[in-house]
């Protein structure tokens, strides 16, 4: 399984409890960025790839990438046990770095953005 993940939005902040999880249990890989589109969803961001803007985060290498995701996917809100349709979904993609494309995982928006705010440049600041 990839154990890379490319974190974009609450997971990066300091006090989140699964963000405290994955800095436990995980390491920095590199800065990244995605062709792609970051929502403003209330609370926390929701990213749709495509198009010729970017999203830029962080990937992170996860130390037991089965017991990570799995535990990201119940924050995520994603699996067959959780409300459907998700509105997260985990994929596997390819995010650009300084040393070349790195394949891994990421939690993208999957419901409709049409009433969301586009979030400009591509970062999220809570």
């Amino acid at each position: 399984m990839n154990d890379k993940l490319f974190v974009y939005g609450t997971l990066l902040d300091e006090h989140n409890q699964y963000g405290i999880y994955l800095r436990d249990n995980s390491s920095f890989y590199a800065n990244g960025k995605l062709k792609g589109k970051l929502y403003h969803l209330g609370e926390y961001p929701g990213a749709v790839l495509g198009g010729d803007d970017y999203i830029y985060g962080v990937i992170l290498q996860m130390d037991n990438a089965v017991e990570a995701l799995s535990l990201i996917d119940i924050y995520e809100g994603f699996g067959e046990d959780q409300p459907q349709p998700n509105e997260f979904i985990r994929v596997l993609t390819k995010a650009e770095t300084d040393t070349g494309p790195v394949e891994c995982w990421i939690y993208l928006y999957d419901l409709s953005v049409d009433e969301s705010r586009l979030i400009p440049g591509g970062r999220y600041h809570k």
